[in-house]
């Protein structure tokens, strides 16, 4: 009679490839669902405010608070988190019509550079005064000021940020920028702004996409398409915003070395950037996918209008899904303290950007 084996001698008798495969496979499918459920959360009253980013963060972040991470299923997970994410920013570059910010945006394009310029540089400056968490400021300084959690997930491998930062950077910008959103829709009627003036500020002062819509919409359709007009400039400004920082962290980093000093003594990150950073290829698949959308999509390539509504949901959910492996890895015991700070930062770059706008418009 066959002694039955013991659950170690199982699973090192089980083919390594499969075993991968599957632990794969089962990390995948767990984002899948939590993903789901955040798309359905998001459409219940009030959490319709928030969206699905940001429902779908606070379900991966209360399930490792309450059930742990799943380690057994980390493969799939980091996959989601990391690879899925990549190609969500790709897919994303699709949104982006060139054609039109290069033609029509041009004018919006110097706001659109202030807003990013200010919104970095006073996070940055307001958080060090309250001596706040400087890579998790940094992430934050940059959704406020280009798009939302779409900027942070794409410049945080090139900063070589902690993926719990990544997280809560995101779901940080979801909130702050749905709250300002729906305060935009009750000033309306009381601020003396003619529709395109107010869409133009929505456009250049709110985080996403998402908030820019929620907030413009009730203005009208011109003020809506001069709003996503004036935010498209700011997503194509992440591009050489992406570059730029490439290039300061090879710097720091050569300078880090050159001092015999720790490089995140000059960088301000606990594991600092190393002389070579990786470069993001996935940030020519932005530039490419926009230029495929633009140029080619519906002249060259005739696609009906259901398949690219299709490719955004699809861009939508893979997001979604990565944000679910990134908000896996927040421990909210650790940061309480740490987020606390960059996200009282946030919110005065926030009102401060919101009035500086305006006032541009009355001036």
């Amino acid at each position: 009679m066959e002694t039955p084996l013991t659950q170690s001698e199982t699973v090192s008798a089980m083919p390594q490839p499969a075993k991968k495969a599957d632990l794969l496979l089962g990390g995948i499918g767990f984002t899948i669902v939590i993903a789901l459920l955040g798309f359905g959360l998001a459409r219940l009253p009030g959490f319709d405010r928030v969206g699905q980013l940001a429902c779908s963060i606070l379900l991966a972040v209360l399930y490792r608070q309450f059930v742990g991470y799943p380690e057994t299923l980390r493969p799939g997970i980091q996959f989601t988190s990391q690879k899925l994410l990549r190609l969500a920013i790709v897919l994303f570059g699709l949104k982006l019509n060139l054609n039109i910010v290069l033609q029509q945006g041009l004018p919006l394009l110097a706001r659109d550079a202030a807003t990013i310029f200010f919104s970095i540089l006073a996070t940055l400056l307001i958080g060090k005064w309250l001596k706040a968490d400087f890579a998790l400021s940094l992430l934050l300084g940059i959704g406020t000021g280009v798009c939302g959690a779409a900027a942070i997930a794409a410049v945080s491998p090139i900063l070589k940020a902690k993926e719990g930062d990544t997280a809560i950077g995101a779901g940080m910008v979801a909130l702050i920028g749905t709250l300002f959103s729906v305060a935009y829709t009750f000033l309306r009627p009381v601020l003396p702004m003619s529709p395109l003036q107010y869409g133009v500020w929505s456009g250049v002062s709110l985080h996403e996409i998402a908030h820019v819509a929620l907030a413009a919409e009730p203005a009208g359709p011109d003020a809506l398409a001069v709003a996503l007009l004036a935010k498209l400039g700011r997503v194509f400004l992440l591009i050489p915003l992406s570059f730029l920082l490439m290039y300061v962290m090879k710097r720091a980093g050569r300078k880090a070395e050159g001092n015999q000093a720790t490089p995140g003594a000059v960088a301000g990150y606990p594991d600092g950037p190393r002389a070579t950073v990786p470069f993001p290829w996935f940030l020519l698949g932005f530039l490419a996918a926009s230029m495929l959308g633009t140029y080619a999509f519906g002249t060259w390539i005739p696609v009906p209008s259901t398949v690219l509504d299709g490719m955004s949901t699809l861009t939508s959910f893979l997001m979604t899904m990565a944000m679910v492996g990134l908000g896996l890895n927040v421990n909210l015991r650790e940061l309480r303290s740490k987020a606390l700070r960059p996200l009282f930062a946030m919110l005065i770059v926030s009102a401060l950007l919101s009035i500086g706008a305006w006032l541009s418009f009355t001036l």
